[in-house]
């Protein structure tokens, strides 16, 4: 099938919609997939950032927005180690970022980016008004069609299922007397 071209399908039609919309949810990918792996390595290399106090901290972050949250248990959880709960939050942006950009269990790592953006818009910018100045619920539902569709191209998972296909197709070859597998 051609990414520009007329193919003809069974019906007789174009395919011309379909080939493209193989490609719709490529931009998406590649936005949250840099997003996150630059959100996680700016976590990651930030030492004000992996403090349990001080400006800039995620201690001092989550104390100024524990009464305001949806879900204060989540901030006090946050509170008993927050140095261990950046180095979670870092460590998980870059794993779901890379997963993302790689296509590798693809819908694994959007169920772990939109999780990561849900506790964030439950805790951080849960008090946001007007709802939509905060951007933790845009990425929330950002993450939704990747949990859906995964990444069906240029993508670890495609490259797999691909050869899945292949030696399974080899294996009923050679069960039915062709050519060996």
């Amino acid at each position: 099938m051609a990414f520009s071209g007329r193919t003809d399908t069974a019906g007789g039609g174009t395919d011309r919609r379909s080939a493209l919309s193989r490609y719709a949810l490529l931009p998406l990918r590649v936005f949250l997939g840099v997003t996150f792996v630059y959100a996680g390595l700016d976590k990651l290399t930030d030492s004000a950032f992996l403090a349990s106090s001080g400006p800039g901290s995620l201690g001092e972050l989550m104390r100024a927005v524990r009464d305001s949250a949806a879900l204060p248990g989540l901030v006090d959880l946050a509170l008993k180690n927050p140095v261990g709960f950046g180095y979670a939050i870092g460590i998980g942006e870059l794993a779901v970022g890379i997963g993302t950009l790689l296509g590798l269990f693809a819908r694994v790592a959007a169920v772990g980016g939109a999780l990561i953006s849900l506790s964030l818009w439950l805790t951080v910018s849960w008090a946001t008004t007007p709802y939509y100045y905060g951007n933790d619920l845009a990425y929330l539902m950002a993450w939704l069609p990747l949990v859906l569709a995964g990444a069906p191209i240029f993508s670890a998972d495609a490259a797999l299922r691909g050869r899945r296909g292949r030696r399974a197709f080899r294996g009923r070859r050679g069960r039915r007397g062709g050519l060996p597998a």
